[in-house]
C-alpha cells in the first residue's frame, strides 16, 4: 500500500533562532520512499542534516526572525501489515544483551525507574517473562491513564502520569517503557506518523503519535500502550530513551507555535501507481 504523509508547521521567532528538527523519516524506511521527502522552508533558509546518536535524521536551521513555515509532503510504500506479533519472542538475560541495547534498561528524564520499580515488581513479578510480560504492562498502562489533550504536560514523568492517571500518547509510552525497564526489558521511545488506516477515523485533527519498542528475541518489536492494538502504517521519525531524545522541534530561543498540521492517509491514486511502474 502507499501512504501519503506530511506536515505544515509554523513558528514565530524574535530574531535569529537556531532550531533542530527531527521531522524526517528514519533511515531504515527511506528506501520505501516513492517521492522525495524534502523539507521546505518559507522564507528559504540554509539547512544541514546529520545522523544523531540514536540514528535519527536531524535537520539544523537558523530561523531569521518573524514567522517561518516548514513543510513536507511525500508518498511512502508500506507493507499494509499490522505491527508484528511474536508471542514466542523470549526475554534475554541482561548478560546476553548487545552493548547498544543496554542504555534502554536505564532510567531517563521522563522514565523514572527508581520511583516505579517496587510497583512494577509487586504488579508483574509473577507474570511469565517475555511477550506476555510486555503485553501485561501495555494493558496496565492503557487502563491506568485516560487520554486527554487538555491535560497535556511536557514536564510530566512516568511516575507523575501514573499518579495523575491522565495524559497524551507520550505519557502512555513513558509509563510502559518505565515499567518494562523496571522488569529488565529494554524499551525505547518512538515517534512519527500513524494515520487512521484500518480503524475508524478519529474526528480530532491529526497529530504525530508516540509509541514504544521493546527488545525481545534478538530484535525490536512495536507496542502501543495508548491504543493497545496492532496498527497499520506506522512511519518512525525518531527513536530514543524518551521524549527528550525525540523532540520533533527544538528551538534555542522563543518560538511560539503559529500553525501545526499533520497528514497521514492511505493513498489510492492509480495514476501515481502506473507512473511509478512505467
Amino acid at each position: 500500500m502507499q501512504i501519503r504523509a506530511g506536515f505544515n508547521i509554523s513558528f514565530h521567532t524574535f530574531g535569529p533562532t537556531p532550531i533542530n528538527l527531527l521531522l524526517s523519516v528514519q533511515p531504515d524506511r527511506q528506501a520505501d520512499l516513492i517521492t522525495p521527502e524534502v523539507i521546505t522552508f518559507d522564507p528559504p533558509v540554509p539547512a544541514t542534516q546529520h545522523i544523531d546518536a540514536f540514528g535519527n535524521v536531524c535537520t539544523r536551521i537558523v530561523a531569521p526572525g518573524g514567522s517561518i513555515t516548514m513543510a513536507a509532503d511525500f508518498l511512502i510504500e508500506d507493507s499494509g501489515e499490522p505491527d508484528a506479533y511474536a508471542p514466542e519472542a523470549r526475554q534475554h538475560p541482561i548478560e546476553e544483551l548487545p552493548d547498544d541495547v543496554l542504555p534502554f534498561l536505564l532510567g531517563s528524564r521522563y522514565c523514572d525507574t527508581d520511583k516505579l520499580s517496587q510497583l512494577a515488581w509487586n504488579t508483574f513479578g509473577h507474570t511469565l517473562e517475555g511477550w506476555a510480560l510486555v503485553q501485561a504492562i501495555v494493558e496496565y498502562a492503557h487502563n491506568q491513564l485516560q487520554f486527554d489533550y487538555q491535560r497535556a504536560d511536557c514536564t510530566r514523568s512516568a511516575s507523575e502520569g501514573h499518579s495523575q492517571r491522565a495524559g497524551v500518547c507520550r505519557d502512555f509510552a513513558h509509563l510502559a517503557i518505565t515499567l518494562c525497564r523496571c522488569m529488565n526489558i529494554p524499551a525505547r521511545y518512538a515517534t512519527g506518523y500513524m494515520g487512521d488506516i484500518g480503524v475508524p477515523v478519529d474526528p480530532n485533527p491529526m497529530d504525530f503519535s508516540a509509541w514504544f519498542e521493546v527488545y525481545l528475541g534478538g530484535r525490536w518489536y512495536t507496542f502501543d500502550a495508548r491504543h493497545n492494538t496492532r496498527r497499520i502504517g506506522r512511519i518512525v521519525m525518531a527513536r530514543g530513551r524518551d521524549a527528550t531524545d525525540c523532540a520533533l522541534t527544538t528551538s534555542f530561543g522563543r518560538a511560539p507555535l503559529l500553525n501545526f498540521t499533520v497528514i497521514t492517509e492511505e493513498f489510492t491514486d492509480q495514476v501515481t501507481s502506473l507512473a511509478r511502474a512505467a
